[in-house]
């Protein structure tokens, strides 16, 4: 998430960063999306948006903490967290470049079941008190 107060050019300058680090180390730079400006949950530094990318890549461990450790002191970069892909998950990012779906576009959850009578609740409950009351056993005595 880079911050919506920065330029085009910078928000292209992190990127291309970003870039260059996994390609140098060995990495493949597989492709990236632009989610766009986007509502954030809670407000991060008296922001309430922030501009929104996913990239994708293969590296290895150590550029990866390099990449955080890069992204954590850039000014403009205000959250970042990196996620494994599955192999059966992998795809390229020209293969859907849709952002996720709103939260209102998501189906309705189905109503849960009716809770079940006090009369049948009452009676699965007793022998759970039962089972508590009785006293626990004392352990054995060594012989002396």
């Amino acid at each position: 998430m880079l911050d919506v107060d920065l330029t085009e050019e910078r928000q292209n300058e992190i990127l291309t960063r970003a870039r260059a680090l996994v390609e140098k180390d060995g990495g493949v730079w597989v492709g990236q999306e632009s989610w766009g400006r986007r509502k954030l949950a809670y407000e991060i530094d008296k922001k309430t948006d922030a501009v929104y990318y996913l990239l994708h890549f293969d590296s290895e461990p150590a550029t990866l903490d390099e990449l955080t450790r890069i992204l954590k002191i850039t000014d403009g970069a205000m959250r970042h967290m990196a996620v494994r892909r599955l192999p059966s998950a992998t795809r390229t990012a020209t293969t859907s470049s849709a952002p996720p779906p709103d939260a209102e576009a998501l189906p309705e959850p189905e109503p849960e079941a009716a809770p079940a009578p006090a009369e049948e609740t009452a009676a699965v409950a007793e022998p759970v008190a039962e089972a508590e009351a009785e006293p626990a056993p004392e352990p054995e005595k060594a012989p002396e």
